[in-house]
């Protein structure tokens, strides 16, 4: 972790945290919808992750999406098991967004990008998602296939409308949000440390 390179200062470990942080809050925002096979929720924190990524790249928008999803899921019984998978599949989320809004030095402030960029993380995030419910509930739990959709289909609709919501909500914040964090200079002080 060298302050010379940037690569991993202090102020981007300060920023992955907080960014992070928000996730876990944000999470808690939530109405939780039981399944015959487990619980899933609508929440607000698929709203942080895409927007950790438009604001701050992929790195760092998938490392805070990646660490806040996964801690909210450390405090959860029913979650904890899967906070690993969490974390990959809630980095991916930030990290796609990121990678997208931040190409060919667009800094994120493309905002037709940047909303081409939340659909891809929110959909590749869904993807995601659905593909494990259906592993873990045929492969690993043996469900029938009866169920396994039931189960894969209702999570596939919350997780849609989740998706719709980031999306909306991440490019409405991250419009209101990034003037003031390029007025305040965290962009420049990210890029020149």
């Amino acid at each position: 972790m060298n302050d010379k390179t940037g690569k991993y200062s202090i102020y981007k470990i300060s920023v992955i945290g907080l960014m992070a942080a928000m996730v876990f809050i944000a999470t808690n925002f939530r109405i939780e919808i039981p399944t015959p096979l487990g619980k899933t929720m609508l929440h607000l924190g698929n709203v942080m992750c895409l927007l950790s990524g438009l604001l701050f790249g992929g790195t760092i928008g998938g490392l805070a999406a990646g660490f806040g999803s996964a801690i909210f899921d450390l405090f959860d019984p029913a979650f904890a098991p899967e906070f690993w998978i969490t974390f990959i599949m809630k980095f991916a989320m930030g990290f796609i967004a990121g990678k997208i809004s931040h190409m060919n030095n667009y800094d994120g402030e493309n905002k037709r990008i940047n909303i081409f960029a939340a659909i891809i993380g929110a959909a590749a995030y869904v993807i995601l998602y659905v593909s494990k419910t259906i592993i873990l509930q045929y492969v690993i739990l043996e469900s029938n296939w009866e169920a396994v959709i039931a189960v894969a289909g209702t999570k596939f609709v919350v997780s849609s409308v989740n998706a719709l919501i980031a999306v909306i909500a991440s490019i409405a914040l991250s419009v209101l949000i990034r003037p003031a964090l390029k007025s305040a200079g965290v962009f420049n002080k990210m890029s020149s440390i």
